[in-house]
């Protein structure tokens, strides 16, 4: 009997190495475990499904039993996986209530990653929410769909959000729930948005396009403690100031979820530590997608979507039989703040160098290096249509 290839994650990296498998491969069994429904949705689309007016169900692009007659797949759905055991290359579950060992010929771990959680004080700290998938979509919707009725007897659909973190994600979601009209507060640490990714100046432009927008920027200063009064939650920053909000969003940042490949000995740093041909340091398991810390982008994880396209095809084909190591191309990111469109080709973030603006125009910028060399850019505005123009400048 031949074991299966299973395949922990039904998110985008667990999914597309399927879909590249069997175009390679269309008799191999494959088995999808996943602790959701399965359902297929592309994550991305979670922060800017308010101004599309998109409900959770919308967002589902192709339901899982769709998924497993088109891939000819087994899923195992609504499932735990309790431990993986290298020696005898096998997985433990718990579906429908009751455990299961399953032995499998290779395996993949697309396990994605987990929100990084502060401390709240508050008797309200457990309302804060996190976004990080369809099921945390669905409950934060839930938490804003309108529900107050005026005097005149219609519904009041503003609600006022708390968002914790500038980051990309923050500002997402920032630009999302301002332009379905929210009331938006976003407290960080930093002095603008994006510190860590942009140039002072395009922060600087990117925090005065959502401020005219209406978003609410409390720069220097962290949410403290979170308290229920009435039907709001008053949340308290660091720097004394109060807010009365509906909810409250964690955006934080995202840590690679290496519980289980680390509980069977795997190797593991800032991620699951995997080489150019996305093995671990077990044989037969590999892994790719957040989760993964890949050597061929100098030990570095890559959190987004074109990253994970191109290890699942790569993957693929080493799962088909062809070794195949993984090779990443110039990858610009586009940031969906509509408000200000933004494309960022970051350098490692062991380069030295420093960021130039463009003497002509403005919304350009490039990272120079010490030797005079372009290693990144950031556009905004009308400028992100010329990302193809910037890449073809840029060294890797």
């Amino acid at each position: 009997m031949t074991h299966p290839i299973i395949v922990i994650g039904a998110g985008l990296a667990g999914w597309t190495t399927v879909r590249e498998f069997r175009k390679l491969d269309t008799s191999t069994p494959v088995v999808v475990v996943t602790a959701d429904s399965g359902d297929f949705y592309a994550k991305p689309t979670l922060s800017n499904a308010y101004a599309q007016k998109r409900s959770p169900e919308q967002l589902v692009s192709t339901p899982a039993a769709k998924m497993v007659e088109t891939l000819n797949v087994t899923l195992m759905a609504h499932t735990r996986v309790d431990a993986l055991d290298v020696a005898t290359q096998s997985i433990t579950v718990t579906h429908d209530g009751a455990a299961r060992t399953l032995p499998y010929r290779q395996l993949v771990l697309a396990t994605g990653a987990q929100p990084i959680h502060v401390p709240v004080q508050g008797n309200a700290s457990d309302q804060v929410q996190s976004i990080n998938s369809l099921d945390d979509f669905t409950a934060f919707h839930s938490a804003l769909s309108p529900h107050a009725v005026s005097a005149e007897g219609s519904q009041n659909a503003s609600k006022t959000v708390v968002i914790m973190g500038a980051g990309l994600i923050g500002c997402e979601f920032a630009n999302d729930l301002a332009g379905a009209g929210h009331t938006v507060h976003v407290a960080d640490p930093s002095a603008r948005p994006l510190a860590a990714l942009l140039p002072a100046a395009a922060g600087e432009q990117l925090a005065q396009a959502l401020g005219t927008l209406g978003v609410q920027w409390h720069f220097g200063t962290t949410v403290q403690a979170v308290y229920t009064v009435g039907d709001q939650c008053t949340v308290t920053l660091s720097d004394g100031n109060t807010v009365a909000a509906d909810a409250v969003l964690s955006a934080i940042g995202l840590r690679a979820d290496t519980r289980l490949a680390s509980a069977a000995g795997i190797a593991c740093e800032r991620g699951i530590v995997v080489d150019a041909r996305l093995q671990s340091s077990a044989s037969g398991v590999y892994a790719l997608g957040d989760c993964a810390q890949y050597a061929s982008a100098s030990q570095r994880t890559l959190p987004y979507v074109m990253p994970t396209m191109h290890a699942a095809k790569a993957l693929a084909a080493t799962l088909a039989g062809t070794p195949t190591e993984v090779v990443f191309p110039l990858m610009p990111v586009s940031i969906k703040t509509p408000a200000l469109p933004i494309v960022v080709a970051a350098a490692h973030p062991a380069q030295q160098g420093e960021w130039v603006a463009d003497a002509q125009e403005d919304g350009i910028w490039r990272y120079i290096d010490t030797d005079g060399a372009q290693r990144g850019f950031v556009l905004t505005g009308r400028h992100t249509a010329r990302r193809m123009e910037l890449a073809k400048t840029t060294l890797g």
